[in-house]
């Protein structure tokens, strides 16, 4: 039998899918709503396993607390857009360039978590049980994803912004 990930490996995979599914997407014409789905999908569920278990470890073991807070800033930011994304259809406006602009911050986001000095290797650093933590990631995002594939994704929770609802602008002609 195969040893269960780590954290960080559990993460990493996480990461690997996710960047193929944006592959998928951008050379995708009839099935870009599944696909979107899916990014939308993987991407909820990454960010409430990071935020609920792997997040707060590394906070108590001590890891950079300014690196801890952009990369909750980061989640929310993405959270926007996927809020957009599962709003919409892409036939809407804008819709594709969302999906890019999704990419583009998943694409930063995961540099700045696997990089030398980003909050995997701190993670490594600062000794966590990281087949404790993989063991109960895992567990959670089983869960989490029995609970969305039967009920949806429910709506993004913030941890960092707090602004009133945005207005929207008609588009200039």
């Amino acid at each position: 039998m195969a040893a269960k990930p780590d954290a960080i490996a559990l993460l990493k995979a996480d990461h690997r899918k996710v960047e193929d599914l944006f592959g998928k997407y951008e050379k995708s014409r009839a099935k870009k709503a599944d696909i979107a789905k899916q990014i939308c999908m993987e991407l909820t569920i990454h960010t409430m396993i990071e935020e609920e278990i792997f997040y707060p470890a590394c906070r108590e073991a001590g890891v950079d607390s300014d690196k801890m807070d952009e990369a909750n800033v980061e989640h929310d930011g993405a959270k926007a857009l996927i809020a957009e994304l599962e709003a919409g259809t892409p036939d809407d406006d804008f819709y594709d360039a969302k999906v890019k602009v999704l990419s583009e911050e998943i694409k930063h986001h995961v540099k700045e978590e696997e990089q030398k000095g980003g909050i995997f290797s701190l993670a490594r650093e600062a000794e966590l049980d990281l087949a404790a933590l993989g063991q109960q990631m895992a567990a959670r995002k089983k869960e989490l994803m029995a609970q969305f594939q039967a009920d949806g994704l429910p709506a993004p929770m913030t941890l960092t912004m707090k602004a009133p609802p945005l207005g929207q602008a008609s588009p200039a002609a």
